[in-house]
């Protein structure tokens, strides 16, 4: 199962109220065959701008961003069923990028950049590049001048 990070915006309430609708949330997830890996509450706050979400319109919001391994098949159902729950202002879901193990020792960081690796495929890549302050361009005309200069 791919992993996913569920962005929410819930409207203002009480804890306990919010407690609920978490719950919910994750029983929602939880049914259809997914597993939450992380909850990050990124705290109550102002709005970028006002937002109209079920005839209601919301200045401020609780911030959560789920963790969650689900099937592919299951996000289209999840971003409809809260799409119609009148405690979630806003929902997006985006694929999480799999993190990448770099092994990186202190003795490479340490290295002048004329001798670390990248520098040289780097430095090996523009000498096959053309050059454009020096190419000289080819009219292909057949002419031995240039008709539109004057």
């Amino acid at each position: 199962m791919p992993t996913y990070e569920l962005a929410l915006m819930l409207r203002t309430m009480p804890k306990a109220e919010l407690k609920t609708t978490l719950k919910r949330v994750s029983h929602h997830i939880f049914s259809r065959g997914g597993i939450i890996r992380n909850i990050e509450n990124l705290g109550f706050r102002a709005m970028p701008y006002k937002t109209s979400a079920h005839g209601v319109v919301h200045r401020e919001a609780n911030y959560f961003v789920f963790k969650i391994d689900t099937p592919t098949r299951v996000v289209a159902d999840l971003k409809e069923e809260y799409g119609r729950d009148v405690d979630i202002i806003r929902q997006r879901v985006y694929k999480a990028t799999e993190e990448t193990n770099t092994n990186c020792t202190l003795e490479k960081e340490l290295l002048p950049p004329a001798y670390r690796k990248e520098v040289q495929n780097m430095i090996e890549e523009g000498k096959t590049q053309v050059n454009k302050f020096t190419y000289k361009f080819n009219y292909n005309s057949g002419l031995d001048y240039y008709p539109f200069q004057k």
